[in-house]
Parts: C-alpha cells; sequence; structure tokens
C-alpha cells in the first residue's frame, strides 16, 4: 500500500514527465506552428498571387491559366476578359511559369513556357537532361486589349524555367531576363531577350554562365530593374550562398560586368523592382533563418548541383536601396512559414509606397500546397531597416 509521501512523489514525477513530454512535443520539428507575419504587414483579400498589370483607374489585369481576366475591387472577385489564348500557357502553375507586361501605348505582351509539351528528363548517371528534355520558351502580344492575339513566336528551345524579369525601360524598349538549361554543360544559363518594337521581334543577349552542374545549378531565375542612370540591374539565383549581379548598358543588349553581389541567400529566387520613390525593393530568401547559424543545405553530388546548396526557404525577407543596389537596408524577416517554404516572390506596387507581396511556391511543412502569402505593407515603415 502507497503512503501519501509515495502517492505524491508518484504524482509529481508524472506530472514532470508530462511537462517535458509537452515541451518536446512544442518544440519538435513536426510540431505544428502557425505562420507568422509582420505586425506591420496586412493580410489580402486578392485571390491571385500575380502576376498583376494596373490600370491608371487601379483595376487590375491577370491571367487565370490561358484567359485574361480583370477585377475591380482589388482583387477579390475576376470577370473574363478574353477567351481563352494558346493551351501551352499556363499561368496558374506554381512558380514564375509565365510574365505578363503592359506596355506604355497599351500592348499587351505574354512570355511563357510552353507547358503543352513540357517533358523534364534527365539522366542521373551522366548528370545531364537527356535530348528530349523540353520546356520552350514563347512569346506573344495583343494590341486591342487581349481580343486578338499576334506574333507568337518560339525565343528559346530545348529546356528552360522559371523567368522574374520582364521590364519596359524608360527608352520604351521591352527586356525579359530568363533562364535555359545548357544541354551540354548540363546547368543553367542566363539571358536577356531585347525588343524595340513591344514585343513584334526579339533578340537575344550574351550568355551569363557562372559554371556548376546539376538541375539546380548555375544562374539561374533572374530578375531585373532600371537604375536612375538607364543602366539595367539583373539579379540571379545561385548555388553560392549569394545573388549575382549583372549589368547592361545598351538596354539588355549585352551583360558585360558580372560579379558576385553580397546579398547573401539560400538558393531560391527574389523580385527586384523599382519603386515611384526611386528606390530599389528585393524580396527573397536568406541564407539562413534569423539568429541562427547554421545553414541548411542540399548535399552536392545528387544531381542537383556541384556544391552544398543552401535550401532555407522558411522566412521570407525584404531589403531597400538608395543608391542603386550598392548598398541595402538591413534586411527585415516579413513572414515565416515553420518547418515549411515562403518562396518564389511576387512584388506588386499598388499605389506609390504601398506594396503588395506574394508567393508563388509556397508549402507546409509536410510539402503540401499551402495557402499562398498575400500582404500589403508600407515603403516607409520598413525602408531604414527593422521597425
Amino acid at each position: 500500500m502507497h503512503t501519501v509521501n509515495n502517492l505524491m512523489d508518484l504524482y509529481m514525477t508524472r506530472l514532470m514527465l508530462m511537462i517535458s513530454f509537452l515541451v518536446a512535443l512544442a518544440n519538435s520539428p513536426t510540431a505544428a506552428q502557425e505562420r507568422w507575419v509582420h505586425p506591420q504587414c496586412t493580410p489580402l483579400e486578392c485571390t491571385k498571387n500575380g502576376p498583376f498589370v494596373q490600370l491608371q483607374d487601379a483595376t487590375l489585369i491577370a491571367f487565370n491559366q490561358n484567359v485574361l481576366v480583370h477585377s475591380t475591387d482589388g482583387g477579390k472577385t475576376w470577370a473574363e476578359q478574353s477567351q481563352p489564348v494558346d493551351s501551352g500557357i499556363q499561368f496558374d502553375r506554381v512558380g514564375h511559369v509565365a510574365q505578363l507586361l503592359r506596355t506604355k501605348s497599351g500592348t499587351l505582351i505574354v512570355l511563357y513556357l510552353d507547358f503543352d509539351h513540357y517533358n523534364f528528363s534527365w539522366n542521373a548517371e551522366r548528370v545531364a537532361p537527356n535530348p528530349d528534355c523540353r520546356l520552350e520558351l514563347w512569346s506573344i502580344r495583343s494590341r486591342d486589349g487581349g481580343k486578338t492575339w499576334e506574333d507568337q513566336q518560339q525565343l528559346l528551345d530545348g529546356y528552360n524555367a522559371d523567368f522574374m524579369g520582364l521590364i519596359q525601360t524608360s527608352q520604351g524598349d521591352v527586356v525579359a531576363t530568363v533562364e535555359h538549361l545548357d544541354p551540354k554543360e548540363a546547368r543553367w544559363m542566363a539571358c536577356s531577350f531585347h525588343s524595340g518594337d513591344e514585343g513584334h521581334t526579339w533578340k537575344r543577349s550574351n550568355w551569363i554562365d557562372l559554371g556548376g552542374r546539376g538541375h539546380h545549378d548555375g544562374a539561374i531565375e533572374p530578375s531585373v530593374a532600371e537604375l536612375n542612370d538607364g543602366r539595367l540591374l539583373m539579379l540571379i539565383r545561385t548555388s553560392l550562398d549569394q545573388f549575382w549581379k549583372a549589368y547592361s548598358s545598351d538596354g539588355g543588349r549585352s551583360w558585360r560586368e558580372i560579379g558576385p553581389s553580397g546579398l547573401d541567400a539560400s538558393s531560391a529566387p527574389g523580385w527586384l523592382r523599382r519603386l515611384n520613390s526611386g528606390r530599389l525593393a528585393f524580396v527573397w530568401n536568406r541564407l539562413k533563418a534569423e539568429g541562427q547559424t547554421t545553414v541548411p543545405r542540399s548535399p552536392a553530388g545528387n544531381s542537383y548541383a556541384a556544391v552544398d546548396s543552401p535550401s532555407h526557404r522558411e522566412e521570407l525577407s525584404i531589403a531597400f536601396s538608395e543608391d542603386d543596389g550598392q548598398s541595402w537596408t538591413t534586411p527585415v524577416v516579413i513572414a515565416r512559414e515553420p518547418g515549411g517554404q515562403l518562396s518564389y516572390p511576387y512584388l506588386h506596387e499598388r499605389e506609390p509606397g504601398v506594396l503588395w507581396v506574394f508567393t508563388r511556391y509556397t508549402w507546409y511543412p509536410d510539402r503540401k500546397p499551402a495557402p499562398s502569402l498575400a500582404i500589403e505593407l508600407h515603403e516607409e515603415d520598413f525602408v531604414r531597416g527593422r521597425p
């Protein structure tokens, strides 16, 4: 028979074990933790995650897969504006598989990866793509608001993937920054396409080759913005713990100044945009989690990359530059998906100083698709560093 003291000891032991179990559960990597969003960011009711074109009356234009749609209520609801364009256009896939631009004269330009003939085929033994590896890059345009489409043309054959840049410069030229899987070198190379006639014809720039080998190695998923002096800045995803940068002084026809940017980064793309204020804004996944010293990595030698590439995608950060990218404000984490990922960001300036941020590749810890991040923030709240 237990004495009172023995019963009390047994009770306390069980209580301490239960507390220890609950603490361990709460701190375990698989513990369910809700998404965190910076308190100075406001959730959006927009039901799409870009890319958008915005008209002077604040109407938003986007795509439902391959159908042009518009919204007059800030993206809460959308109405169809066109018949289906090309079946290979699939804006609703994850990532940045197509981009949309409206020029100053009103021409709509779409660059897209043709998923009608998509075939990813990789030879792990050779660490190289097979000859039938295919995802072509095409362009098409409309000069009547999407009623009819013309000048459909292939820009790159073989295999291409997500791309982040499609802008019109102050001189009126249209520039797209893209990536291409080189079949011989078995790595990604970046380039740009330039059009002086609003997408009627295109010319390719030189290739930007940073070395490496693997289906996630090389010069990947470039984003672009025009600088105050008229040059173009390209920020390029790499497996080298930071973005690399490239400059063009001839409107995207060539890129001759290439080097590391100093922006630490995971192997994931960022979104670069020039704001109405003249500043540059950049949204991306940093090298490691805030306050951590360990960099999570995907090991080399598995066809992924030639080096152990950083893989942190749980946090999304934003920074600003007032000197054309020579220096940046202290990055601020604006959202966190513990154990999952918030990646492939998209940034839209809804009105001067009011920024909308979305993600197009969003996962829970179990790698099941999660709702896209959709938040609004004010430039001045973040431009000086941590609010």
